[in-house]
């Protein structure tokens, strides 16, 4: 890891304004370190951006998400640019903005369908996935970029199966994803290098609109919000047994669901239902083949995956950030938030935590507890947390049997982003059986 010896804690704690660190793993977490050892809860300034704290710590962390009635996710629940997420300027209203009761109600539309129960009901259309992505990943030869070869597909099935959104709309809906979380990086923005564009289900085909970060969030939002409006229109007109049926023709307060709130559903349950979980897959083969180690244990002893898979969540941690807005004056590690002052809350710095962690630079896949909080914390604690291990440890349930060689083809890149982001790129050269 990089020294934090020449980083002052001014300038570690402008990391989480900078989307190129997110994609410089050993920057991000040297800066990070110094912050938790040196100045836990650093006040930031950066011009561009609101002021805000920065919450490093664990145990800080778990505070602000357990006290639910002293912090507001909305109405800006994620750091961006000023302006970025303005709600007169978003055209959906999603579970991530929502506070209690509107949280509350919203959150139980679906509950029932992230059950353990119902998911568990998912393991063999897991599990056949997994073969059919790890067969493909074999026909592919001997090398490939396991990011956009197999890692961005195999969650996506499962999510927009259970949306009921058409197998011909998947692509569409992939890209509009990586437009979305990757608004930051040159490639992976609304008319970066790649795109793949035109639904041919519930939507309209457009060119690519370019403009500035939040100019291009907005137009990819606008996209989301036209799709799911016709889906929501096919729905309630015609409503089936999938998830897009319940939440369409769902009540609050006996009173349909509104249109703002429905699409925000959809946006966050087709993106970050399966752009995470692909994030910790190809997060998790990167950690493997830059610790091969630890791919030996795994592949000497497959029992071992579900604890591998924990600590690939906790080592990649795909959501990074969370905002909350203080309802009253808090103290933070030693330093007092003021009424209405902004924390940005830091799931990867938390997941490095010495307090809590031993060795936490280590990756370890026999890390047992691994109290890691990728999935967040308290009531907005991740909807799909028992899909995303069922998916994870499917995939690697079927992979690691069949590896005979698997090592590195070239250097991993990272997306540059300041929300939701992994790798994307992963080349790898293999032997599988």
């Amino acid at each position: 890891m990089a020294s934090t010896t020449d980083l002052t804690t001014e300038l570690a704690a402008r990391v989480f304004t900078d989307p190129s660190a997110y994609a410089d793993e050993a920057r991000f977490h040297a800066a990070c370190a110094r912050l938790r050892r040196d100045d836990p809860v650093p006040y930031v300034d950066v011009d561009g951006y609101e002021p805000f704290w920065a919450v490093t710590r664990h145990g800080d962390l778990m505070d602000v998400e357990r006290d639910l009635r002293g912090w507001l996710a909305g109405p800006r629940p994620v750091l961006g640019p000023k302006g970025y997420g303005d709600p007169a300027e978003v055209p959906v209203r999603t579970l991530v903005q929502m506070d209690p009761p509107d949280h509350t109600k919203y959150r139980r539309i679906s509950a029932d369908w992230f059950k353990p129960s119902n998911i568990a009901r998912l393991g063999d259309r897991a599990a056949r996935l997994a073969k059919r992505s790890v067969d493909r990943m074999a026909d592919l030869g001997s090398e490939c970029d396991f990011v956009t070869d197999v890692a961005v597909h195999y969650p996506l099935y499962i999510i927009m199966a259970m949306l009921g959104i058409p197998e011909s709309d998947y692509p569409w809906m992939l890209t509009l994803t990586q437009e979305l979380f990757g608004s930051n990086d040159p490639e992976m923005a609304r008319g970066g290098t790649k795109s793949e564009r035109g639904p041919s289900g519930f939507g309209v085909s457009e060119p690519p609109r370019a403009g500035s970060v939040g100019d291009t969030a907005r137009a990819t939002l606008l996209d989301f919000f036209e799709y799911f409006q016709r889906l929501i229109d096919d729905r309630r007109a015609n409503p089936t047994d999938d998830l897009a049926s319940v939440i369409a023709n769902s009540e609050i307060d006996g009173e349909p669901i509104g249109v703002l709130e429905a699409v925000g559903y959809y946006v966050i349950i087709a993106t970050a239902g399966h752009d995470t979980t692909s994030s910790a897959i190809s997060g998790g083969v990167a950690a493997l083949l830059a610790h091969p180690d630890q791919l030996q244990l795994l592949t000497d002893d497959v029992s071992l995956v579900p604890t591998a898979v924990e600590e690939m969540l906790r080592w990649v941690s795909p959501v990074k950030q969370f905002v909350r807005t203080a309802v009253h004056e808090h103290v933070i590690g030693g330093v007092t938030i003021p009424d209405g002052g902004q924390v940005l809350l830091s799931f990867p710095s938390a997941n490095r935590d010495e307090a809590v962690f031993e060795h936490p630079d280590t990756f370890d896949v026999t890390r047992d507890p691994n109290p890691h909080v990728a999935f967040g914390f308290g009531a907005h604690y991740c909807l799909g947390t028992h899909l995303a291990r069922l998916e994870t440890r499917a995939f690697f349930d079927e992979l690691v049997p069949r590896i005979v060689e698997l090592e590195p083809a070239g250097e991993p890149e990272f997306m540059r982003t300041l929300f939701v982001g992994g790798p994307k790129h992963v080349p790898v050269r293999y032997r599988l059986r």
